[in-house]
């Protein structure tokens, strides 16, 4: 499982972005507890902060966050690498080319909402 890259635009960010990008990438988030339970944990924060859930399996989550003002969507993906025991996840905007930290505020939210409840 993979996440699509980032545009070059500043309106996504990425744990599958190169490091060194420092406009997209954040780090992922260490998992000990079995897939199922972390997608468990992510579709609740995702659901308390606003998101609609799009699809869902056992290791990969899918939503999308809709501004209230303009109505701007947001797409954010989740996946768990079983093997590297680690929350993996991009969020990006559909439309526009700055999304003024909007995405990156929203994952460090949602982060610390999912890792509180692990």
């Amino acid at each position: 499982m993979s996440l699509e890259p980032c545009p070059d635009s500043p309106n996504c960010v990425s744990t599958l972005a190169d490091a060194t990008d420092k406009v997209h990438f954040m780090e992922s988030a260490s998992v000990s507890v079995p897939a199922p339970q972390v997608i468990e944990a992510v579709e609740a924060a995702v659901t308390r902060s606003g998101g609609k859930i799009t699809q869902r399996s056992n290791d990969r989550l899918e939503a999308v966050f809709t501004s209230r003002i303009f109505r701007f969507k947001d797409d954010v993906t989740f996946f768990v690498d079983t093997d590297g025991q680690r929350l993996h996840y991009r969020s990006a905007s559909r439309t526009g080319h700055s999304d003024l930290g909007v995405n990156r505020k929203r994952m460090t939210s949602l982060l610390q909402s999912i890792t509180a409840s692990m």
